[in-house]
């Protein structure tokens, strides 16, 4: 298993419309010293579809600049074009990733033949160990579990699946069919410790850009076989995973660190800032967890 854990799908904090750097370098420092097992920049959190190539360039070799070999650093590279995939996987590559993350075609909504080869072609020419992001809800399409079948069959840099469908089950199949081949991932911190229950082996987490010792805590206890503490740590931020999602993330949980003061409140449009209820009820959340 080259990535598992908990690994926090990384914001990309901006100030005046430009990549914060050293925002983001004190976040990646604080990831680490709280705990991670790996960071994901660029990935649906990080605002991915609103930076340009050179702006990508950047937040990957900043954060793979500061992680230092730490942790392991999986760059978000996929897009609705293949060839833009490749060309953000060679980025990447050249920034010392250690791997990709490759979400579905979005809007293309291709079919079950395309995405079969859209991912090969992708996990052949990225020259990277890769992780398949299936999330039907944004992309439009699901992967299917005999695509996913096929690509272990015929693709060993696919090592895992980051399964975002909002349905243990899928993930139950994936471990049954396909478990010694990749390694499942929740998508979805609040049924992360069901995931595992069923044999996943960790979590991208949103919510572990705010609290990702807490985060990490709960996935090895998960992991160790310690049901019951794992359970009780889980269900303790379950409060906090329900607030991030009031609105489109990753407007929630820029708010979230925006109230430590650890970035400004910026993101790009067609998002943008949260409305005041939710920002009152992520404060309320924050003051109950001690950590605002």
């Amino acid at each position: 298993m080259q990535f598992a854990g908990a690994l926090t799908a990384l914001i990309t904090p901006f100030r005046d419309d430009a990549v914060d750097e050293g925002a983001l370098r004190e976040l990646v420092e604080d990831q680490i010293a709280q705990g991670i097992d790996g960071l994901v920049p660029c990935g649906t959190t990080g605002e991915s579809v609103n930076l340009d190539d050179a702006e990508y360039r950047k937040v990957v070799s900043a954060v793979v600049g500061q992680a230092k070999g730490r942790v392991p650093v999986v760059a978000g590279a996929g897009t609705a074009s293949t060839r833009h995939t490749l060309e953000l996987s060679a980025i990447a590559r050249d920034a010392g990733a250690d791997g990709v993350l490759i979400v579905s075609p979005y809007y293309n909504r291709p079919t079950q033949q395309g995405l079969y080869t859209h991912f090969r072609a992708v996990a052949e020419g990225a020259r990277l160990p890769m992780i398949l992001y299936n999330i039907p809800a944004r992309t439009g399409v699901d992967v299917s579990l005999d695509t996913l079948a096929r690509l272990a069959d015929d693709c060993p840099a696919i090592v895992a699946v980051k399964e975002s469908t909002g349905n243990v089950l899928r993930s139950a199949q994936i471990t049954t069919r396909l478990g010694e081949r990749f390694t499942v991932l929740s998508g979805d911190d609040a049924l992360t410790v069901a995931i595992m229950a069923v044999g996943g082996h960790g979590v991208i987490s949103v919510a572990s850009n705010i609290v990702p010792g807490a985060v990490a805590s709960a996935v090895a206890l998960q992991a160790e076989g310690d049901v019951t503490a794992a359970n009780a740590a889980h269900q303790k931020l379950r409060p906090l995973y329900e607030a991030l999602f009031l609105e489109s993330s990753p407007g929630p949980i820029k708010a979230a660190l925006a109230l430590q003061g650890k970035i400004a409140e910026e993101i790009r449009l067609p998002l943008v800032q949260v409305g005041d209820t939710t920002r009152a009820r992520l404060r309320a959340v924050l003051d109950d967890l001690g950590i605002r």
